[in-house]
């Protein structure tokens, strides 16, 4: 899987880039996209029509967006791209607006890309590093921050009476929100010390609602859970997709702990 660094070049990176609305914002991110040979101008279309018909669920934690599509022909390698805007933008979300930093994501597949996905939402998940992020005063500053992602660890399941619980993490298209929700999740569960008995796995609305009764729990945006409706199991919200001390507490709401 490639790493963080790696699919987020210096060239992806635009800072202080002007946005009249949420669409030009999420065009400057896929310009980029295309500029280093990730996608398509097809997959800039492709990002606004996800947003236009699934809402702004992508708008993952305060003033933070992460556009993106579904895997398709328009996507030439897997990439990501960083515009910080010049000045914040609505995209319609009802707690986390304005959004002052777009992450551009094209996913080759489903699963090439997820250990740099695990890994920007760790940065971003430490206060410090987030802020020194928004606040790089330079592209090659922030992919140095970047390049210190820390590894992901990954627990094995430990043995034990019955199957591990499961929850799923939701968003439209399985490839972007849903990891960064899940690393989340995975990040509270182990300093639980929970990891050997709750997995999760991320997912998107079609698949999630095949696979819900083998879940405890559906775990996912506002706009996703009326997307999903009654699953069979409880479909929570959480807004803030990196805050470890929110997905404490759905957890605990979860599991009533």
């Amino acid at each position: 899987m490639a790493a963080l660094n790696e699919i987020l070049p210096v060239a992806a990176v635009l800072l202080d880039a002007p946005a009249a609305d949420w669409r030009e914002a999420v065009r400057r991110a896929g310009d980029l996209l295309v500029a280093t040979g990730a996608a398509a101008d097809a997959y800039t279309a492709e990002m606004i029509e996800n947003i236009e018909r699934n809402g702004p669920y992508l708008v993952v934690a305060p003033g933070l967006a992460l556009a993106h599509a579904r895997p398709s022909p328009a996507v030439h390698a897997t990439g990501m791209s960083w515009v910080r805007l010049a000045a914040p933008v609505e995209f319609g979300h009802e707690t986390n607006d304005p959004v002052e930093l777009v992450v551009g994501l094209a996913a080759k597949d489903a699963g090439e890309h997820t250990a740099a996905m695990g890994a920007l939402a760790r940065l971003l998940a430490d206060p410090d590093t987030a802020r020194a992020l928004r606040e790089a005063p330079t592209p090659r500053a922030v992919h140095a921050l970047l390049a210190d992602a820390p590894e992901e660890a990954r627990p094995e399941v430990r043995g034990g009476r019955g199957a591990p619980h499961k929850i799923l993490t939701v968003c439209g298209n399985g490839v972007g929100t849903s990891l960064f929700l899940k690393q989340t999740l995975e990040v509270v569960l182990e300093r639980w010390g929970w990891s050997g008995y709750v997995t999760v796995e991320a997912t998107d609305t079609i698949s999630a609602k095949g696979k819900a009764h083998e879940a405890v729990a559906v775990l996912t945006s506002r706009e996703i859970a009326g997307t999903l409706g009654d699953v069979g199991v409880p479909v929570k919200v959480v807004e803030d997709f990196t805050s470890a001390a929110e997905a404490d507490r759905v957890l605990r709401d979860t599991y009533d702990v």
